[in-house]
């Protein structure tokens, strides 16, 4: 799965993932836990008002409720998601709808949620949505520590 530089070669993981539940299943198995392993580790290391945890497959995972008071989805129309992971990594409408069948859909991934950014207009107009939002965590009252 590695190039002759040294670098992952992602489509040809990509295509072998994708290709099987069981190959997809057992990469999985090794990724996750060391995923939630160092998001545990940055977490104790925070020193702000509040952390963002970014988990692309959050949903289909499981295993955060622990590290989370909310789900925030940045959420967007079907197709503008095909459109822009064609163009971020030169992909097909098939492989990205691939992809995406054996993803969390959008119905599940907004019921999932306590916030949503809609991320179909201007940037000024997600900006204004991210800063309303970082309002509200901010003004949330931190649970005292036991």
């Amino acid at each position: 799965m590695f190039s002759e530089d040294g670098t992952l070669n992602r489509a040809a993981l990509r295509e072998k993932v994708f290709a099987g539940e069981a190959d997809r299943k057992v990469l999985e198995s090794i990724l996750h836990p060391l995923i939630r392993q160092e998001v545990t580790r940055q977490l104790a290391q925070v020193s702000g008002s509040y952390a963002v945890v970014v988990v692309p497959l959050l949903v289909e995972t499981g295993g955060y409720a622990s590290l989370c008071q909310r789900v925030l989805v940045v959420d967007c129309r079907e197709q503008t998601q095909i459109a822009r992971s064609m163009r971020r990594s030169q992909l097909s409408e098939f492989q990205v709808r691939a992809i995406m069948a054996v993803q969390a859909s959008r119905a599940q991934r907004l019921a999932a949620a306590d916030d949503v950014v809609v991320n179909e207009g201007t940037i000024d107009e997600l900006n204004a949505q991210i800063d309303r939002l970082h309002q509200s965590y901010l003004s949330v009252q931190q649970p005292t520590p036991l």
